[in-house]
């Protein structure tokens, strides 16, 4: 029996077809010994199948056989050589960075060492930059705080080093700030009470120390005021009481000192005006 005889169909409903759209021949793989090994030991047209166009039947392929990823980090598919990286000597990889493809600079930024992963660092591509500076030692993360994509900004504003935060305090995105703003410390913090944008200040509301609140007490949007209304000292919350929002009002009631019986008639008084 030759070995084309031996190729079964392949499993559920994606035809087994090379990565130029041609049948899958086994007779022309480099690997066409494999076919007559038993289970994991080979591997399988249509199931595990390194000439396969199918991503998952490749990974399968590499999954049984790790040792033959360094052999194909040149294969002509993009697809054998994105899979081929996440098993090849680590040492291997750095020839790769100029990879035509991002899906195999992906797995680069996800394996290199950091002396060759700040190679990446200007990668054309936003989600190869993104893996870069999710895993870049955070002293390195200051070349990318200018980064172009506020997605990779964000995520070097939730690892940058403390003492150099403040630098992008003034960032053009809401989000990135919204993270600067949940890890900016005292005083610096206090350059976001007052953000144009009120989930900055939410957040900025969420983390200054108690005696600063009042000066959120005024906030155009509600749910900066209920912050201050769940976190300034209760002798602090003033017009918070009679707030023209019901959820606003309904917390700083909940938390004032106890008020004079005349006082706190006037204040219900009011509500049920507004009511």
């Amino acid at each position: 029996m030759s070995i084309m005889d031996m190729v079964r169909a392949p499993a559920g409903d994606i035809p087994s077809l090379d990565w130029q759209g041609g049948p899958v021949d086994c007779g022309a793989c480099a690997y066409a010994s494999l076919r007559a090994l038993p289970a994991e030991g080979g591997c399988e047209p249509g199931h595990a199948c390194m000439q396969d166009a199918y991503a998952r039947r490749i990974d399968r392929f590499f999954r049984w056989h790790p040792d033959l990823g360094n052999q194909q980090l040149a294969h002509p598919y993009f697809e054998v050589r994105a899979i081929a990286a996440r098993h090849a000597d680590v040492f291997r990889l750095p020839a790769l960075v100029d990879d035509p493809d991002e899906t195999v600079r992906l797995q680069l930024a996800l394996r290199l060492p950091q002396a060759q992963l700040a190679r990446l660092i200007n990668d054309p591509h936003r989600e190869v930059r993104i893996r870069v500076a999710q895993r870049l030692e955070p002293a390195a993360l200051p070349r990318m705080r200018q980064d172009p994509d506020y997605g990779v900004r964000e995520w070097v504003a939730r690892r940058l080093p403390l003492v150099l935060l403040p630098q992008m305090a003034g960032d053009a995105d809401r989000v990135v700030r919204a993270r600067v703003a949940e890890r900016l410390e005292m005083p610096a913090l206090l350059r976001l009470a007052g953000d144009v944008e009120p989930e900055v200040r939410r957040i900025v509301a969420e983390r200054l120390p108690a005696p600063l609140l009042p000066r959120l007490a005024a906030d155009p949007d509600w749910r900066v005021r209920w912050e201050v209304a769940r976190r300034a000292d209760p002798e602090a919350l003033g017009a918070l009481l009679e707030d023209d929002d019901e959820e606003v009002r309904a917390m700083a009631r909940q938390r004032a000192l106890p008020l004079p019986p005349t006082r706190l008639a006037s204040i219900y008084s009011a509500g049920a005006e507004h009511g």
